[in-house]
C-alpha cells in the first residue's frame, strides 16, 4: 500500500514528498490549506496526530510525526538509500546536518519570519536577529566550498533535510547574497526531477 501523507501547503512537508520520489516509494498526498488569517494548520491534522503538526506519515499501521525522524523511517524503509555515507566522515557529516537543520538554523529564521508578519515593530526586531542568520549561512557557504553536497559528494536525506531553512532563508534573509557555492547547491536542488516532481504533487510552495 502506498504511504500517505499529510502535507501542509508552504510548509517541511515538502521536503518529504521531495524524498518520496528521490526513493521512488508509491505514496498519496493528503493535502491541508493553512488558515488565511492566522496563518496556522487546520484542526483537521489533530485527527491524525495530537500535535496538529505537519507532515505526518501514515505506512503499514504506523503514524510518524516529525521530519527528521520521517526522513529516517523512509531512509531506512528503502534500505539505506539516500542515507548516511559510507566513511565515518561523511556519516558524521550526514547526521550533522540532519538534526543542524531544525535543531539550530530553523530557530532564528522562524523568529524572523514570524516578526515580518508585525509592523513596524516587528520590522525593527527582525534587524537583531539577521546577524544571527548570517552567522549559520556564512557557516553552510564554507561547507560547501569543501563538496557540492552537504555530506559529500552525492547528494543525501541530509540535504533534502536541509532544503527548507535554506529556501526560507534564500527567499526571506538574502542567503544567495554573496554566497555563491550555497546558491549554486539551491539550484542543483532546485533543478532536479525528483524536486520537480514532488512540487507537482504538494501544490503551493513558496520558496521553490
Amino acid at each position: 500500500m502506498p504511504i500517505i501523507v499529510h502535507h501542509l501547503e508552504n510548509s517541511r512537508s515538502q521536503r518529504v514528498l521531495w524524498l518520496l520520489e528521490e526513493l521512488e516509494l508509491p505514496y498519496i498526498v493528503q493535502r491541508y490549506e493553512r488558515d488565511k488569517r492566522t496563518m496556522l494548520a487546520p484542526t483537521e491534522l489533530r485527527r491524525v496526530h495530537p500535535l496538529g503538526k505537519s507532515p505526518v506519515i501514515e505506512d503499514e499501521g504506523l503514524v510518524v510525526a516529525e521530519t527528521g525522524a520521517i526522513i529516517e523511517y523512509l531512509v531506512a524503509k528503502a534500505g539505506g538509500r539516500l542515507g548516511a555515507p559510507a566513511s565515518r566522515e561523511g556519516a558524521l557529516l550526514y547526521r550533522h546536518f540532519l538534526h543542524y537543520a531544525e535543531g539550530s538554523m530553523m530557530p532564528p529564521l522562524l523568529v524572523k519570519l514570524v516578526l515580518a508578519r508585525i509592523p513596524l515593530f516587528g520590522k525593527a526586531s527582525q534587524r537583531r536577529f539577521q546577524p544571527m542568520i548570517d552567522l549559520h549561512l556564512d557557516y553552510v557557504e564554507s561547507e560547501l566550498t569543501k563538496r557540492p553536497w552537504l555530506a559529500g559528494t552525492e547528494i543525501s536525506a541530509a540535504d533534502i533535510m536541509m532544503s527548507f531553512p535554506l529556501e526560507a532563508a534564500a527567499s526571506r534573509a538574502g542567503a544567495r547574497q554573496g554566497r555563491d557555492h550555497l546558491a549554486a547547491w539551491l539550484d542543483r536542488i532546485h533543478a532536479r526531477p525528483a524536486y520537480q516532481a514532488a512540487l507537482i504533487q504538494g501544490g503551493p510552495y513558496a520558496y521553490s
